[in-house]
C-alpha cells in the first residue's frame, strides 16, 4: 500500500517574534499588580521618544486611536475634508468620518502603490484641513514633495505611518521628523505590544491634550481634584501591552535588517525575465529606506489570467498563506453610499483586486521564502 508524501507544515503569512527575556517581563507586571497603564507604559514612552530624536510621543491601545487623536490635535471637524488614499487599511478613512469629517481620496502611484503626490494638489479645496499619507508595506512616501505641498497649502500632515516604524526618509528616520505620525504596534507590524499605537507630536502641549483625549478627557491635579476639559474616549495602552513593546525595542533594527535579507531572496527568485513574461508586478526594490512590513506583489490581469481567490487557494492547499491588504476603501458599501464608485481611482482599484502579500516575517527560514515564490510561480505558469 503506497504512502502519501509527507505534509509540508504550513508558512504563516506572518508571525511576531516576542524572546522569552519579555515573555518572563511581562510575568513580572502581571505579578505586580499593576496591569493597566503605568509605569511600562511610561517607559516604553520615554524610550520611544529616544528613538525619535527627543520628540514627544504618547502610547494609546491602537494605531486607530492614535490616527483619531492626531485629527483631534489638529483641529479636524464637521465641515472639514482630509486627503488621503483608496489603498489602505479601512481605518486610516474611517478616523475621518469618526471626527466628523469627509475622506477626499486620491489615486495612487501604481509603481510605489502610495499616494500620487502630483494629484494631491487637483484635490485641496478650501474645505481640506489635513492629509493623511501612507506608507504601503514600509515604502515611505515622498516627504520632501508632501510637505511642499502641504505647506505651501498650510494644511497639517497626520502621517500614517503604522507600516514604516523602521523605515527612513533621506537617512532619517520615520517619525524623528515632519507633523504628527502615527504608528501602529499590532501583532502583524515588524513591532508588537500585541495590540497598540503611539502618535509622535512636536509641541508638549499636544502631548498634554492627547493625554487628556486618551483617557475621558480628565485632567487631575492635587491628591483629590478631577476635572473634565475636553471629550476623550477609552484610549490608554495597558502596562502589559507596554512592557511587550518595551522587549520588542531592542530588536527593531535586527527585525528590520532580517526583512531586508528575506526580500532580496524574494526578488531574486521572481525578479526575472522568465517571470516577468507572467505579468506579474513586483514592489519598488528599496533596501535602504523601505523596512519591508510585507513584500506584496500585484497578480496578472490578463485574458485568462486567474482570480486572486484561485491563487491564494491554490498556495494554501500546498501549504502558503497569504494576505490581501488591501482592498480599495472607496469601493467598501459606507464609501459607495457616499458617493464614491468603481472607476474613480483606477490604479488603487487594480491593486485592490491583484495585490497579493506573501509570507514575510523574522524568524522565516530561507527555505520557506524560495517555497513560497516557486509555488506562486508554479500556480501563475498552471494558468497558462
Amino acid at each position: 500500500m503506497s504512502q502519501s508524501p509527507p505534509q509540508l507544515p504550513v508558512i504563516p503569512i506572518t508571525r511576531p517574534t516576542i524572546d522569552e527575556e519579555t515573555i518572563a517581563g511581562v510575568c513580572e507586571v502581571l505579578r505586580s499588580g499593576w496591569i493597566t497603564t503605568g509605569p511600562n507604559a511610561k517607559k516604553f514612552e520615554a524610550e520611544l521618544s529616544a528613538l525619535f530624536g527627543g520628540r514627544p510621543v504618547r502610547v494609546f491601545n491602537s494605531g486607530t486611536a492614535s490616527l483619531e487623536i492626531a485629527l483631534r490635535l489638529a483641529g479636524v471637524g464637521p465641515g472639514d475634508e482630509v486627503i488621503t488614499t483608496p489603498l489602505s487599511w479601512v481605518a486610516t478613512s474611517n478616523v475621518v468620518l469618526t471626527v466628523g469629517a469627509k475622506p477626499v481620496f486620491v489615486d495612487i502611484d501604481p509603481v510605489t502603490r502610495n499616494i500620487d503626490l502630483s494629484a494631491v494638489e487637483a484635490a485641496i479645496t478650501p474645505a481640506t484641513k489635513a492629509i493623511i499619507p501612507v506608507d504601503l508595506a514600509g515604502l515611505p512616501v515622498d516627504r520632501d514633495k508632501l510637505y511642499e505641498v502641504a505647506n505651501r497649502h498650510g494644511i497639517r500632515v497626520i502621517e500614517d505611518a503604522a507600516q514604516s516604524l523602521g523605515s527612513s526618509w533621506k537617512g532619517r528616520l520615520i517619525g524623528s521628523f515632519g507633523d504628527l505620525v502615527s504608528f501602529s504596534f499590532h501583532p502583524n507590524k515588524n513591532l508588537t505590544s500585541i495590540e497598540g499605537g503611539c502618535l509622535v507630536m512636536t509641541e508638549d502641549s499636544d502631548a498634554k491634550l492627547a493625554e487628556q483625549y486618551r483617557l475621558q478627557g480628565v485632567v487631575r491635579s492635587g491628591i483629590d481634584e478631577m476635572d473634565v476639559e475636553v471629550l476623550g474616549g477609552k484610549f490608554n495602552l495597558t502596562d502589559v501591552a507596554a512592557r511587550v513593546g518595551l522587549g520588542q525595542l531592542p530588536h527593531l533594527d535586527d527585525f528590520t535588517r532580517i526583512r531586508r535579507d528575506l526580500v532580496r531572496e524574494y526578488f531574486k527568485l521572481l525578479d526575472v525575465p522568465e517571470i516577468h513574461e507572467l505579468g506579474l508586478g513586483l514592489p519598488v526594490r528599496d533596501f535602504e529606506q523601505c523596512n519591508w512590513h510585507m513584500f506584496q506583489v500585484v497578480l496578472p490581469e490578463t485574458t485568462g489570467s486567474p482570480s486572486r481567490a484561485e491563487v491564494m487557494e491554490r498556495m494554501a492547499a500546498e501549504g502558503v498563506s497569504t494576505g490581501v491588504h488591501y482592498p480599495a476603501i472607496h469601493l467598501f458599501s459606507l464609501y459607495r453610499a457616499a458617493g464614491w464608485q468603481e472607476g474613480d481611482f483606477p490604479h488603487a482599484e487594480l491593486a485592490g483586486r491583484k495585490i497579493l502579500t506573501l509570507p514575510l516575517f523574522p524568524t522565516m527560514p530561507v527555505t520557506d521564502v524560495s517555497r513560497a515564490a516557486n509555488t506562486l510561480i508554479r500556480v501563475l505558469k498552471s494558468f497558462r
